[in-house]
């Protein structure tokens, strides 16, 4: 596909609570080159700190950034579609605040791009999250990998660039509960993905917590396959089983004039084996009939507090 002699990079920030790593974050992008005309757009996601105040005083100094504030805290997947709807340019990069993704790695992703790929995408190698953390990303991906259809790499973030044509189909998609990394992959198209080493946080604390991370992991599993259900009706198949089996031996111990059990507890286990199973499947069911609900309400993505810099003067 013919690249535009002279693009334009549009790059989305999500920021939440980054008052101790933005003045590192402004410094580095003041000074980035990547060898193409660079917009900076910062999405404040209800930040309580001097966040907003920061970046606004940024857009302020260059004209290249503008920031659009959040009415609350709608998370980190809300803020990045925020961004990629108000984002301009012929090519559009998403980059973490916490520079754990190399900022000068865009020049690279450029490159690709130019050369034909529509998605450029980092791969992290040799992350320096704690060995739990660590191995439980390795288990969800590996787990989200047996279970959807769609081509979602492992040990990849939002970190990359996306043609703006796939950026437009990304937003005309309505759905609430958003993965982006999982909408990338579904667009298709020719994408690419590139090593990098991972370095640690430069400043402040993630806004990430294993609850969070577990509500993501949800949204990214349910989003993209419907196996949960299926293993819902495998377990009841396989405890109806159970059941039968159960059945067979007692009629057989009646058949043969053995004398049989007291049953008391046996049946408790049973019923109580029975009930758990039953449980999870309603909870297993209820997770998707939230999401049909979050979907029939028609409520809007995100809510807008005010809008700085360059996306100001747009709106007017």
């Amino acid at each position: 596909m013919t690249r535009p002699t002279t693009p334009t990079l549009g790059l989305v920030v999500p920021v939440h609570n980054e008052e101790g790593v933005l003045p590192q974050l402004l410094d580095t992008l003041g000074s980035l080159e990547v060898g193409v005309s660079l917009t900076v757009l910062f999405v404040d996601d209800g930040s309580t700190d001097r966040t907003l105040a920061i970046l606004e005083e940024a857009c302020r100094q260059d004209t290249r950034m503008a920031c659009l504030s959040l009415s609350r805290n709608f998370g980190q997947e809300t803020a990045v579609a925020a961004g990629l709807q108000h984002a301009r340019g012929d090519v559009i990069a998403v980059l973490d605040a916490d520079l754990q993704d190399p900022p000068a790695l865009l020049g690279t992703f450029i490159e690709k791009w130019r050369e034909g790929y529509d998605v450029v995408y980092g791969i992290r190698t040799n992350r320096k999250e704690s060995w739990g953390l660590r191995t439980a990303f390795k288990s969800f991906y590996w787990l989200l990998s047996k279970v959807t259809r769609t081509s979602i790499p492992r040990d990849t973030g939002n970190f990359g660039v996306i043609d703006r044509r796939l950026v437009d189909l990304i937003n005309a998609m309505p759905e609430h509960n958003r993965f982006f990394r999982g909408l990338r992959g579904w667009v298709g198209f020719k994408q690419l993905g590139i090593r990098y080493e991972r370095p640690a946080r430069q400043a402040g604390k993630p806004s990430y917590n294993l609850s969070r991370y577990s509500r993501l992991a949800a949204d990214a599993i349910l989003s993209f396959s419907s196996a949960p259900l299926r293993i819902a009706s495998w377990t009841g198949a396989l405890a109806a089983l159970v059941g039968f089996g159960y059945l067979v031996y007692i009629l057989s111990l009646y058949l043969s004039g053995e004398t049989l059990p007291p049953g008391w507890a046996s049946l408790i286990v049973l019923v109580l084996f029975l009930g758990g199973i039953q449980l999870i499947v309603l909870g297993i069911i209820g997770e998707y009939i939230s999401r049909i609900f979050d979907e029939v309400k028609h409520r809007p993505l995100f809510v807008t507090r005010t809008a700085v810099g360059w996306l100001a003067d747009t709106d007017s």
